[in-house]
């Protein structure tokens, strides 16, 4: 079986849609997303009617629940800042749908447990980068797919506990590479490929300019970083 993982959205429509239109070209079950489906970036309604029309299975992240608490004290200015904005112009319907969304979950696939969560099984909010990755994450989380989100930067390693991924982030990548980045896994040969795809951003940029939002957030996804 094959699913679309995705991550890390951050209210960047052109990008969701970028993404989802070149998972269309491929069979897969569902898309998964790890969260941060808002916060950031100028399409905050957007993003969530194209999540929702695409039926994506997905967790809350730190941002979503900062938008929908109006509460970014944990966070720093420029992000705090969206979190305001993003709350003063989302939608009814996009917060049901964010509220919607748990903390966390689990799918089955071929008698496999892949379970979801934006930063740690132990800690939402927690980076968990390729070299902090561990088997002992898969048995904390009781699964033998672990889906992680929140970093922003793509990887999948393996143990013989099984497997965790981070499909990197959509909305905002931060490896370096400012292509829309997403994964797919294949629960039958036990594969993941991630993938990297070009997307509109100056209709990123024209939005932007027509809200008070940071322009370094404007910077930081031109450079990938």
């Amino acid at each position: 079986m094959r699913w679309g993982l995705i991550s890390d959205i951050h209210s960047n429509a052109p990008a969701l849609q970028a993404v989802l239109e070149d998972l269309g070209q491929v069979d897969v079950e569902r898309v998964l997303c790890a969260g941060d489906v808002v916060g950031y970036y100028p399409f905050p309604n957007e993003t969530v009617d194209m999540m929702a029309r695409a039926r994506v299975i997905s967790i809350q992240g730190n941002h979503d629940r900062a938008v929908l608490n109006i509460d970014p004290s944990m966070m720093n200015p420029y992000a705090a800042d969206a979190v305001l904005w993003t709350a003063s112009v989302l939608s009814d319907s996009s917060r049901r749908f964010l509220r919607s969304m748990p903390p966390n979950t689990t799918v089955r696939s071929d008698r496999r447990a892949m379970s979801i969560y934006h930063g740690s099984p132990s800690d939402p909010i927690e980076y968990v980068y390729e070299e902090d990755a561990t088997g002992g994450l898969l048995r904390m989380a009781r699964c033998s797919v672990l889906v992680l989100g929140h970093t922003h930067i793509p990887y999948a390693k393996w143990f013989p506990e099984g497997l965790i991924v981070n499909p990197g982030s959509v909305g905002q990548p931060r490896d370096g590479d400012p292509r829309a980045s997403y994964s797919i896994i294949d629960t039958d040969e036990g594969t993941v490929v991630n993938h990297r795809v070009e997307y509109d951003m100056e209709a990123v940029e024209r939005r932007f300019e027509r809200t008070n939002l940071h322009r370094w957030l404007l910077e930081r996804l031109r450079m990938g970083v």
